[in-house]
């Protein structure tokens, strides 16, 4: 019988206080990661005011068009930069030094 109230006590000491303490925390785990989550789009939201601040401005508009599309003002010129193209085959090598190697060298480059 004393065994059988002790088990009963304990169950209830169970039911009472760990449960909800358990509860407790896990909601309190939530609310921190919730939190978290506020102050990160909070930051964000913050950031999308200042570019939407940003992009109400001519020369915004003006720096995405000529950056983003290469867009220019009319009587402008564009000039577009081109890479130095790569190639599978590299030029032949030679030891000696020839005039015609080296005319034809420097005719090659821009």
């Amino acid at each position: 019988m004393r065994t059988a109230l002790l088990g009963v006590l304990l169950v209830g000491f169970l039911f009472v206080f760990v449960y909800p303490t358990r509860t407790f925390l896990d909601q309190r785990a939530e609310t921190n990661r919730t939190r978290a989550q506020l102050e990160l789009l909070r930051s964000e939201n913050a950031k999308l005011a200042t570019d939407d601040k940003k992009l109400k401005s001519d020369a915004e508009i003006e720096r995405i068009a000529r950056e983003s599309f290469g867009l220019v003002r009319p009587g402008e010129k564009a000039f577009v930069i081109l890479p130095v193209p790569t190639t599978a085959t590299a030029a032949p090598t030679t030891t000696s030094s020839s005039p015609t190697t080296t005319t034809k060298a420097r005719a090659a480059t821009p």
